[in-house]
């Protein structure tokens, strides 16, 4: 966490490293996606996320996903929610 001191008013900045391979914050992606990424190949490519271990590919496709890129271009699916069955409700089914 940074703290920046600015006229006796404290704000607070926190980084989040979404890779930790290459060192990646979610600022950094979100900058290349206003730089004009937009999809998740291209920010491999940029960036190198996901290209080590590839734990990160889940959170690399969630900033994606909220910071407002067509879905359909950067390959974040929108699952529906499912509705949970008792024991009894599969039985009957």
């Amino acid at each position: 966490m940074i703290i920046i001191r600015i006229n006796a008013n404290y704000c607070e900045a926190k980084i989040m490293i979404v890779c930790v391979c290459k060192s990646v914050s979610d600022r950094k992606i979100r900058t290349a996606i206003a730089e004009g990424v937009d999809s998740f190949d291209e920010l491999q490519f940029e960036l190198g996320v996901a290209l080590c271990c590839g734990k990160c590919e889940e959170s690399v496709r969630d900033v994606l996903a909220k910071s407002g890129v067509c879905a359909s271009r950067c390959g974040v699916e929108q699952r529906e929610q499912v509705a949970p069955l008792t024991f009894y409700e599969r039985q009957a089914a």
